[in-house]
């Protein structure tokens, strides 16, 4: 160990506090720090710091965006509800491209289940479904029956490659329980795990803070770090030798995701796009949720923080909210501009600020937990390079069919939690079955009301009328009813198990068949 030589950098870099106490430190702790230390590039750090505080302090003395921003024009728009006859032309295109072994997915699963009250990765949770499912196995059957159905309907064996980011801190626990569970039934050649970056957390005035004495306060880089982790980590050379074109990138957190969405990328290759963003309809003003738009003629993502309550009020002509299109992290690239981005673009982004309370060993050595924000952690989104694309598209879907978040446990607001994620699967799955004809009747025999839920696949005319008739409270608990994706991807094939057929509660539809759970062991 040439600490003398690392004291050096750390003296030119204005870093030298973080070898204040190596003489109160074991040997292997010494061996840790000095390891740790050795790998950071501090220049490199001071200049990213730099960077963000500078355009963190733009932002925040200039005035909000509105002046700046136009919602997205219908002519790069797709919509489930607005472009109907088109859907099935995408859908499938996208079947076309990924029975050729040109579609892959790129899944951002770095963040712990901390909010949700638990210390392993978020895939592995279980929301409380009747099967138990986490949903890494959800997203993974996902990718099972879309090869099985592209087969099916091209004739040819084919793969979806699975390529995951974790952090360090959940790298080894993820790749664990993939490895007990045999991959969901994936082939382990087929499945990629990667690590995203780590930046240590530093004061308002540069200082890179300790959180023990022997050890650096460490933070993931943000999901925008993905394009500096595929390149560092040759994975986007992986996908080029593997022949793959187009990639779907997804957040782990949404239990409705459809993973290799081929309407997506049938949509996204159809419009010839080389970037494309999945969004849901805003309908409330004061939702804190990101919109896609254009900034400067750019796109971007507009943080509700960024624009005023009048903006956030504007309506369209038709009713709907003028920048409606919430972002759900949920996008399509193709490989050239994946390089492109790699290559050129990423270095460009400057990282965003994030004020915290960040717990600190102070210069008396003392352990402090800050009662208000004493420092930064840096990060890049991975929405950052939309304004790179050439040609960038939304498409619009279903919020009820595609998207219901896991980010807080149960005894916290009540919005985004396991039973709010649980609750959403469920009605889904409920509506399914209606619509292939199938229906449920409570303990007496008496048919159980629909739900208002209309499903863009199929014949959307199969769920009688009763579905406006009997609008369900959001507080009500829905029919328990979950189909395995093995069964089906999208409530695809399910008339052969439901058509005609009266069922009790709680449902379950898997490969082994159709399952009516015994209550209270009788």
């Amino acid at each position: 160990m040439d600490v003398s030589r690392l004291h050096q950098r750390l003296c030119e870099a204005g870093q030298s506090h973080l070898l204040q106490y190596w003489h109160e430190l074991q040997e292997e702790e010494q061996l840790a720090l000095f390891q740790e230390l050795q790998d950071m590039e501090f220049n490199e750090l001071n200049k990213f710091f730099q960077r963000a505080m500078a355009g963190f302090n733009h932002s925040s003395s200039q005035e909000k965006l509105d002046a700046r921003m136009e919602a997205v024009p219908r002519e790069v728009l797709g919509s489930i509800t607005r472009d109907r006859d088109e859907l099935q032309m995408w859908e499938e295109e996208g079947f076309l491209q990924i029975s050729q072994n040109k579609v892959a997915v790129v899944l951002l699963a770095g963040g712990q289940g901390t909010r949700l009250g638990v210390s392993y990765p978020k895939g592995m949770y279980d929301v409380g479904l009747p099967s138990h499912k986490t949903l890494f196995q959800i997203q993974a059957e996902r990718i099972l029956k879309l090869e099985r159905l592209a087969e099916a309907q091209h004739g040819r064996k084919c793969t979806i490659p699975w390529y995951i980011m974790t952090s360090g801190r959940t790298m080894e626990s993820t790749k664990e329980f993939f490895l007990k569970h045999k991959y969901f039934g994936l082939k382990k050649e087929n499945v990629f795990f990667f690590q995203q970056g780590m930046l240590p957390a530093m004061s308002f005035n540069g200082k890179i803070l300790l959180e023990e004495k022997g050890k650096v306060s460490m933070a993931p880089d943000g999901n925008g770090g993905l394009y500096r982790a595929l390149g560092s980590q040759q994975l986007v050379k992986n996908m080029e030798q593997r022949g793959i074109e187009y990639i779907h990138v997804y957040c782990v957190d949404n239990i409705l995701v459809k993973v290799a969405d081929p309407m997506f990328i049938g949509f996204c290759v159809q419009k010839g796009a080389d970037c494309g963003a999945k969004v849901v309809e805003k309908t409330n003003p004061t939702e804190p949720v990101g919109v896609v738009c254009r900034v400067d003629g750019l796109y971007q993502v507009v943080e509700y923080s960024e624009i005023t309550l009048t903006t956030a009020q504007r309506r369209s002509a038709d009713g709907r909210l003028l920048f409606n299109a919430g972002n759900i992290a949920n996008h399509f690239f193709t490989l050239e501009f994946l390089k492109e981005v790699v290559n050129v673009y990423e270095p460009q982004l400057q990282h965003h600020v994030a004020q915290k309370k960040i717990p600190f060993v102070d210069t008396q050595g003392r352990l402090v937990k800050p009662d208000k924000p004493n420092g930064i952690k840096m990060e890049k989104f991975v929405f950052d390079i939309f304004q790179f694309a050439k040609k960038f598209v939304v498409y619009e879907v279903l919020r009820e069919e595609e998207f219901s978040p896991l980010k807080n446990a149960d005894s916290q607001n009540g919005k985004d939690n396991p039973t709010t994620a649980r609750h959403a699967l469920m009605s889904l799955h409920h509506c399914w079955v209606l619509n292939a004809g199938g229906h449920f009747i409570d303990e007496n025999g008496t048919r159980i009301p629909a739900i208002p839920l209309k499903s863009t696949n199929g014949d959307s005319d199969a769920v009688t009328a009763d579905v406006n008739d009997n609008l369900k409270d959001a507080n009500d608990v829905p029919v328990q009813c979950e189909i395995s994706p093995l069964v089906s991807y999208t409530g695809e094939g399910l008339e052969t198990y439901v058509k005609g057929k009266a069922f009790h509660t709680p449902l379950i539809i898997d490969e082994n068949g159709v399952h009516e759970l015994v209550k209270n062991g009788l």
